[in-house]
């Protein structure tokens, strides 16, 4: 089944309203509607120079609100019964392997197993040099923090031996019972396919990645997870959907839908909406809800 997720601005002024209430009340509408998944994004800090950010515009001023996303997903849990709880993405590195599985693992209980873990590098020198870390690392501690949750989360005791960091004998509970689905983020890479392989559920594209580039991810990915002995059929791929418009400005639903079948021929099996593409207005956005999950469940059926 493909499954429709939706990304929403945990940042900015848009969903600020009743101290981000609104924010919650736009997860509670997507929910009802019939997506299956909300998704929220990360920054620790911010510097002044975002020039390092090359996909579009960046989204904020530095010192606007940036809302800490695993904290947001745990108040959305409290407030939702069945949609899926995501980050897209959370700089991993930056918590460390072990406060990171402790707060997922945390989430994942009290959501009753919705939480997806979506993860990367990030793009931000400054956000490195405020925890200390060398953004030149930046590979490898992913890479250590993903080995520390997967360790974690499976074993009891747990060790971790990597060229950077090693344990034995360590406890850490709750311990998910299903797992937590991880989902990586990146450009065709070698240490990307490595990591989706090696500790990955799900593979999320850089930002700008066609059709094309999704339709080669999922062979090199799948080929490289059946070379560990995984399962490459169980391989989640995120495509971002373009929401057409019509002449007069309205959404273009069979277009748009055209555009959702292209995806999942691509190799999709979850398909992103960005709350703004749908309307400025969060209000607009959530009147067309219903409509398009409606829509995307009829035509992925």
């Amino acid at each position: 089944m493909t499954t429709l997720s939706l990304n929403v601005p945990n940042f900015g002024a848009t969903l600020a309203a009743d101290s981000y209430g609104k924010l919650v009340q736009v997860c509670q509408s997507a929910e009802t509607a019939g997506f299956d998944r909300v998704l929220v994004t990360d920054h620790v800090v911010m510097g002044s120079d975002n020039s390092a950010y090359t996909w579009s515009a960046f989204p904020t001023e530095p010192d606007a609100n940036w809302l800490e996303p695993l904290s947001v997903l745990a108040f959305v849990a409290g407030q939702t019964t069945t949609i899926r709880l995501g980050t897209g993405i959370v700089i991993a590195a930056l918590r460390g392997g072990a406060v990171l599985a402790k707060t997922a693992a945390t989430i994942d209980l009290l959501s009753r197993g919705r939480l997806d873990l979506g993860v990367g590098t990030g793009w931000q020198e400054r956000e490195y040099d405020a925890a200390g870390m060398d953004f030149g690392k930046r590979g490898p501690l992913l890479d250590d923090a993903l080995a520390v949750c997967r360790a974690l989360w499976t074993s009891a005791p747990a060790s971790v031996d990597t060229p950077r960091l090693k344990f034995d004998d360590v406890y850490c509970a709750p311990r998910p019972d299903a797992g937590i689905p991880i989902w990586v983020s990146g450009s065709l890479s070698r240490a990307v396919v490595r990591r989706v392989a090696t500790w990955g559920d799900g593979w999320i594209p850089i930002m700008g990645a066609t059709n094309d580039d999704l339709r080669e991810g999922a062979g090199v990915i799948r080929k490289a997870m059946a070379d560990l002995g995984r399962d490459a059929s169980t391989l989640g791929i995120r495509g971002r959907l373009t929401i057409a418009r019509a002449s007069d400005g309205s959404i273009d639903l069979r277009a748009t839908m055209l555009g959702a079948e292209e995806l999942v021929d691509a190799g999709a099996t979850d398909v992103l909406v960005a709350l703004g593409a749908l309307d400025p207005n969060p209000d607009e956005a959530m009147a067309v809800f219903g409509e398009l999950a409606s829509a995307f469940k009829s035509t992925t059926a």
